[in-house]
């Protein structure tokens, strides 16, 4: 489909396509071009012999594009979980968190994609107001690990939100940890009301927002903004925390979800959608195209950021017990072996 027309989608893309999403950006035509070498031997190889045998075989290279082709994004999200699991999270509960914004915004973060860095650092300073507030200390702070994604579960829309990671507790100056005195769950109306207001008005600060839109946007009731996090992982359980630092990194939309139609038009598998139940969407070839393009982060571009105690200037300074533990709110050790397992392909992301 990608060979057959995207360059009619280059050219019709001016007239269909900039009004709303801006100009072409320059990052779109290379990384299309890479995709549709990869894993061909005409865009370059490896050779490989066999020291006993001497029989040789012939690895094409991949094309390593960042969150659009789904072979080298799962390369990217298994080497991301290794990761996390032996050098950056400390032997403590987290909670993944998932904040969500109006439409009203999304088409704002399509057209100018520095904004989503001024998402992923208000979505952590929520959090972390909110923690500083429960202990009523200015001196700790969570471990956060966040990761910005483009895509919702229909189509590959234009959906940017936030996953993070965040430790369920703080920690000191010092390196100590404190869990929370009560599951994050119950701070959640709280840190969903900071995160609107304080992405509002910084975005009203960077002359994105009008004052009449802002206070339009602020009588919202429902805001719009959602804050979701009722996955908590133990430390203790390592692969569904793998499984959940994959799901964080994956790419926008899985092969196996796409089909071309004799008669152009693509067919995506998609959850229910809320409006009719269907579970398949029908796309004209460009309004595909333009949709996974979309997807494609600018060059320079970091998608996954690392805040508070897991940040690289404060990681080595954090030293978690090895068996710290949490309140009895948060459940005894049976009642954890009830959370339900992660699935790479469960719901944990809200809406779409």
């Amino acid at each position: 489909m990608l060979e057959q027309h995207f360059d009619d989608y280059v050219y019709a893309y001016e007239e269909r396509f900039e009004p709303k999403a801006g100009p072409l950006r320059a990052v779109v035509r290379p990384t299309i071009e890479a995709f549709l070498d990869c894993g061909r031997l005409h865009g370059g190889f490896a050779r490989l012999q066999c020291p006993s045998c001497r029989t040789e075989h012939l690895v094409a290279f991949s094309c390593q594009t960042r969150n659009f082709c789904s072979s080298c994004q799962a390369k990217r999200s298994v080497l991301f979980a290794e990761k996390l699991r032996e050098q950056i999270l400390q032997p403590v509960a987290h909670r993944h968190y998932v904040f969500t914004i109006p439409k009203a915004l999304r088409a704002l973060f399509e057209r100018e994609r520095p904004l989503l860095s001024l998402l992923s650092q208000t979505a952590y300073e929520s959090i972390l107001k909110s923690f500083q507030e429960l202990f009523q200390r200015k001196d700790v702070r969570p471990g956060a690990v966040s990761s910005i994604q483009t895509f919702g579960s229909f189509a590959a829309n234009f959906h940017p939100h936030m996953h993070s990671l965040i430790t369920e507790g703080v920690f000191t100056s010092e390196g100590e940890f404190l869990p929370l005195p009560l599951p994050a769950t119950s701070l959640l109306a709280d840190i969903e009301e900071r995160f609107r207001h304080l992405l509002l008005k910084r975005l009203n600060r960077a002359q994105r927002l009008s004052p009449a839109f802002l206070n339009k946007l602020l009588g919202w009731n429902p805001s719009g903004f959602s804050v979701y996090a009722n996955q908590l992982v133990f430390h203790d359980e390592p692969d569904r925390l793998e499984r959940l630092a994959r799901y964080l990194t994956r790419a926008p939309l899985g092969v196996d979800t796409v089909r071309t139609k004799d008669d152009g038009q693509v067919e995506v598998s998609t959850p229910p959608l809320p409006r009719t139940a269907n579970t398949v969407l029908r796309l004209d070839a460009l309004d595909w195209i333009h949709a996974i393009c979309q997807q494609i982060p600018d060059r320079g571009q970091h998608l996954t950021r690392y805040y508070g105690a897991y940040a690289n200037r404060n990681r080595n300074s954090v030293r978690a017990p090895l068996h710290s533990t949490l309140p009895s709110e948060h459940g005894t050790q049976p009642a954890r072996a009830k959370l339900s397992a992660l699935h790479p392909r469960a719901p944990i992301c809200p809406g779409g």
